[in-house]
């Protein structure tokens, strides 16, 4: 039994080393290339596995688009920084840690700009993976509003859908992008003034 554990843990670090090397490699070929220009059979041969390896971690070139961007993102620093606030049990710490992992994400997607330069046809794919993140961030923002009015520093006049909305919209990537990408604030500016802004509108001192 010991030796068959021992072998799982062997193939699933094999693995894990196999994924990694297919997305170092999409990362390079993609920003000097674009998504268009590059090949499957080329990203294996660059990360140095068959082809057939390639579909069967990602299934096809646009999965492999898709873990990168992901990846980018929602890597360790945001998800060090997630842990950290939820295990914060001020509302205030809290609502501050939600500007810097906004400004975190937000900074992390400019990066993502090269990979997808050339991927328009993968715009319904793309448009799907926004669209889960956006999801999957107003469900993780939850426990922090929950807390805010468990702690009776109740939002001021808002009741919690509208508080949780809020904390939604303002941590948003369209703030982001006027204030840091069209007006050209600093990234340190924008988190400072983002913790701010929701500490005045949601916490009642």
């Amino acid at each position: 039994m010991k030796r068959r554990a021992y072998e799982s843990d062997t193939r699933r670090a094999g693995a894990a080393r196999t994924r990694r090397r297919i997305l170092e490699a999409a990362r390079s070929l993609l920003v000097r290339h674009g998504f268009d220009q590059v090949t499957v059979s080329q990203l294996a041969s660059e990360a140095g596995v068959a082809p057939a390896t390639v579909y069967s971690i990602f299934r096809s070139k646009s999965g492999v688009l898709k873990a990168l961007i992901e990846e980018t993102k929602y890597g360790d620093r945001y998800a060090a920084l997630v842990q950290t606030a939820l295990a914060s049990d001020d509302p205030r710490e809290r609502i501050r840690m939600a500007a810097s992992i906004a400004r975190l994400v937000f900074d992390s997607e400019k990066s993502v700009a090269g990979l997808i330069r050339g991927a328009a046809a993968l715009s319904s794919e793309l448009k799907a993976i926004e669209k889960s993140g956006e999801k999957q961030r107003f469900e993780r923002q939850e426990p922090t509003v929950a807390l805010l009015f468990a702690k009776r520093r109740e939002a001021r006049g808002l009741d919690f859908v509208r508080a949780r909305d809020v904390f939604w919209a303002l941590t948003g990537r369209d703030i982001y992008r006027m204030l840091v990408l069209e007006r050209g604030w600093s990234s340190d500016e924008y988190e400072t003034w983002l913790g701010d802004v929701l500490l005045r509108t949601l916490v009642q001192d």
